[in-house]
C-alpha cells in the first residue's frame, strides 16, 4: 500500500468488519489480502453457514455482493488509514458484463481482485475477477458511488 500513511503493515491481521459496512451473516469476505491505488485483493472460504449457500455451491449472486465488498473493503481501507476516517457506505452503482465461468463450490477459496479503471469524485468503476486458485470462475465490471454517510462503530 502507497498512500503516503502509516498504518497495518499485514492486512490479514485487519479484522474486515472494521471496513465494511455489512454486517454478519451478509459479509462476503475474509480477509483483505492487498490494497495499492489500481488493485485490491480479498478472499473468502466459502463455507455451509454462507447465507448464499444453495446445496453445495454458492449462488451467483453472491460473487456479486464478493465483488462489491471488495470494493467497499478498499474504500474502507482509504478512508480508514489514508484519511484517518470513519467507513463510509456505499452502493452498487450498476454491473456489466457479468460473466459466469462456473458457481463456486462449498470448501473454495475464491480470491477476489479489482482494478480500479477510473475514479472521478466518489464514482469508481472497476473490472473483477473471481478466481479458484488459478482458475477464474466469474468477471465483472463493476461501478460503485460512495457518499458521505459513516458507518457507526460495531460491538463485533
Amino acid at each position: 500500500m502507497n498512500f503516503g500513511m502509516t498504518g497495518p503493515t499485514n492486512l490479514n491481521e485487519i479484522d474486515v468488519l472494521t471496513l465494511l459496512p455489512q454486517r454478519r451473516p451478509f459479509v462476503m469476505i475474509d480477509h483483505l489480502t492487498h490494497c495499492d491505488q489500481v488493485l485490491t485483493t480479498t478472499t473468502l472460504e466459502v463455507r455451509e453457514d454462507n447465507l448464499f449457500v444453495e446445496g453445495d455451491h454458492l449462488n451467483p449472486c453472491a460473487l456479486v455482493e464478493n465483488i462489491a465488498q471488495t470494493c467497499a473493503a478498499r474504500m474502507g481501507y482509504i478512508n480508514k488509514y489514508v484519511y484517518q476516517g470513519e467507513v463510509k457506505l456505499g452502493f452498487i452503482g450498476g454491473i456489466k458484463n457479468f460473466c459466469l465461468q462456473r458457481p463456486a463450490v462449498l470448501g473454495e477459496t475464491l480470491t477476489t481482485t479489482i482494478e480500479v479503471i477510473e475514479e472521478v469524485m466518489q464514482m469508481i468503476l472497476v473490472n473483477a475477477y473471481v478466481r479458484v486458485g488459478d482458475e477464474t470462475i466469474a468477471t465483472a465490471e463493476m461501478k460503485i458511488a460512495q457518499t458521505d454517510i459513516e458507518v457507526g462503530k460495531s460491538d463485533e
